[in-house]
Protein backbone atom coordinates (compact mmCIF):
# COMPACT_ATOMS: atom_id res chain seq x y z
CA UNK A 1 0.00 0.00 0.00
CA UNK A 2 2.65 2.54 0.93
CA UNK A 3 4.02 1.92 -2.34
CA UNK A 4 0.58 3.13 -4.44
CA UNK A 5 0.71 5.76 -1.95
CA UNK A 6 3.94 6.91 -2.97
CA UNK A 7 3.64 6.22 -7.09
CA UNK A 8 0.26 8.27 -6.46
CA UNK A 9 2.23 11.35 -5.20
CA UNK A 10 4.34 11.04 -7.22
CA UNK A 11 2.59 10.88 -10.33
CA UNK A 12 1.10 14.41 -8.67
CA UNK A 13 4.07 15.78 -8.55
CA UNK A 14 4.82 15.04 -12.39
CA UNK A 15 1.74 16.61 -13.03
CA UNK A 16 2.48 19.28 -11.40
CA UNK A 17 4.95 21.07 -13.35
CA UNK A 18 2.25 23.85 -14.54
CA UNK A 19 1.73 24.28 -11.16
CA UNK A 20 3.53 27.05 -8.96
CA UNK A 21 6.73 26.02 -7.34
CA UNK A 22 4.73 26.64 -3.79
CA UNK A 23 2.17 23.80 -5.25
CA UNK A 24 5.41 21.56 -6.27
CA UNK A 25 7.24 21.84 -2.77
CA UNK A 26 4.05 20.96 -1.32
CA UNK A 27 3.59 17.42 -3.39
CA UNK A 28 7.09 16.78 -2.53
CA UNK A 29 6.16 17.24 1.28
CA UNK A 30 3.58 14.81 0.63
CA UNK A 31 5.05 12.05 -0.50
CA UNK A 32 7.97 12.21 1.62
CA UNK A 33 6.03 12.53 4.88
CA UNK A 34 3.94 9.33 3.78
CA UNK A 35 7.00 7.61 2.87
CA UNK A 36 8.35 8.20 5.95
CA UNK A 37 5.97 7.77 8.00
CA UNK A 38 4.68 4.42 6.33
CA UNK A 39 1.30 5.82 6.62
CA UNK A 40 -1.54 2.97 5.91
CA UNK A 41 -4.41 3.98 3.92
CA UNK A 42 -6.76 4.45 6.78
CA UNK A 43 -3.93 6.58 8.91
CA UNK A 44 -3.22 8.39 5.29
CA UNK A 45 -7.06 9.28 4.97
CA UNK A 46 -7.09 10.86 8.47
CA UNK A 47 -4.05 12.57 8.47
CA UNK A 48 -3.52 14.77 5.93
CA UNK A 49 -6.78 16.81 6.04
CA UNK A 50 -5.41 17.25 9.71
CA UNK A 51 -2.11 17.95 8.75
CA UNK A 52 -3.24 20.14 6.15
CA UNK A 53 -5.67 22.11 8.10
CA UNK A 54 -2.24 22.80 10.95
CA UNK A 55 -0.20 23.46 8.01
CA UNK A 56 -2.13 25.80 6.45
CA UNK A 57 -2.58 27.67 9.92
CA UNK A 58 0.56 27.71 10.61
CA UNK A 59 1.71 28.96 7.10
CA UNK A 60 -0.48 31.74 8.31
CA UNK A 61 1.13 33.27 10.81
CA UNK A 62 4.59 32.35 9.61
CA UNK A 63 4.51 34.09 6.26
CA UNK A 64 1.96 36.41 7.42
CA UNK A 65 2.09 37.62 11.16
CA UNK A 66 5.59 37.14 11.39
CA UNK A 67 6.77 37.88 8.37
CA UNK A 68 5.30 41.22 8.57
CA UNK A 69 6.88 41.69 11.54
CA UNK A 70 10.28 40.95 10.26
CA UNK A 71 9.69 43.57 6.96
CA UNK A 72 9.10 46.09 9.79
CA UNK A 73 12.10 45.55 11.73
CA UNK A 74 14.62 45.36 8.89
CA UNK A 75 12.96 48.25 7.34
CA UNK A 76 13.13 50.11 10.42
CA UNK A 77 16.17 48.38 12.49
CA UNK A 78 18.33 51.38 12.63
CA UNK A 79 15.47 54.27 13.10
CA UNK A 80 12.84 51.97 15.49
CA UNK A 81 12.04 53.32 19.04
CA UNK A 82 12.07 51.12 22.13
CA UNK A 83 8.75 51.55 22.80
CA UNK A 84 7.80 50.37 18.65
CA UNK A 85 10.71 47.55 19.51
CA UNK A 86 8.84 45.98 22.52
CA UNK A 87 5.38 45.91 20.18
CA UNK A 88 6.81 44.00 18.09
CA UNK A 89 9.00 41.91 20.62
CA UNK A 90 5.05 41.13 22.06
CA UNK A 91 3.89 40.57 18.59
CA UNK A 92 6.52 38.15 18.13
CA UNK A 93 5.61 35.94 21.50
CA UNK A 94 2.00 36.10 21.09
CA UNK A 95 2.97 34.86 17.20
CA UNK A 96 5.42 32.14 18.14
CA UNK A 97 3.00 30.87 20.94
CA UNK A 98 0.18 30.23 18.51
CA UNK A 99 2.59 28.09 16.57
CA UNK A 100 3.26 25.86 19.86
CA UNK A 101 -0.43 26.04 21.00
CA UNK A 102 -1.08 24.59 16.66
CA UNK A 103 1.39 21.72 17.24
CA UNK A 104 0.10 21.20 20.52
CA UNK A 105 -3.64 21.00 19.12
CA UNK A 106 -1.72 18.79 16.14
CA UNK A 107 0.22 16.38 18.56
CA UNK A 108 -3.45 15.48 20.79
CA UNK A 109 -5.47 14.73 17.10
CA UNK A 110 -3.00 13.08 15.95
CA UNK A 111 -2.26 10.81 18.98
CA UNK A 112 -6.07 9.72 18.34
CA UNK A 113 -5.27 8.20 14.38
CA UNK A 114 -1.32 7.26 14.66
CA UNK A 115 0.82 5.60 17.00
CA UNK A 116 2.93 8.08 18.64
CA UNK A 117 6.10 7.13 17.15
CA UNK A 118 4.83 8.24 13.89
CA UNK A 119 4.23 11.55 15.44
CA UNK A 120 7.78 11.22 16.27
CA UNK A 121 8.84 10.48 12.89
CA UNK A 122 6.43 13.06 11.66
CA UNK A 123 8.44 15.63 13.44
CA UNK A 124 12.08 14.11 12.08
CA UNK A 125 10.62 13.89 8.58
CA UNK A 126 9.38 17.32 8.49
CA UNK A 127 12.90 18.93 9.63
CA UNK A 128 14.83 16.46 7.21
CA UNK A 129 12.65 17.90 4.38
CA UNK A 130 13.25 21.08 4.82
CA UNK A 131 16.87 20.49 5.40
CA UNK A 132 17.13 18.88 1.83
CA UNK A 133 14.62 21.64 0.07
CA UNK A 134 17.06 24.03 1.45
CA UNK A 135 20.20 22.22 -0.04
CA UNK A 136 18.30 21.77 -3.14
CA UNK A 137 18.11 25.55 -3.50
CA UNK A 138 21.90 26.66 -2.02
CA UNK A 139 22.55 24.08 -5.05
CA UNK A 140 20.52 25.78 -7.67
CA UNK A 141 21.37 29.00 -6.54
CA UNK A 142 25.53 28.02 -6.96
CA UNK A 143 24.80 26.66 -10.18
CA UNK A 144 22.93 29.91 -11.09
CA UNK A 145 25.71 31.81 -10.10
CA UNK A 146 28.24 29.72 -12.21
CA UNK A 147 25.87 30.06 -15.35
Amino acid sequence: MKHIITIIALIFTVNSFSQSKRERIDALKVTYITEKLDLTEKEAQQFWPIYNAYDDVTDKIKYGELKKIRREVKENATTISNERANELLDKIAIALEKLHEEEVKLNNKLKKIIPPKKIILLKIAEEDFKKRMFEEWKKRREQKRNK
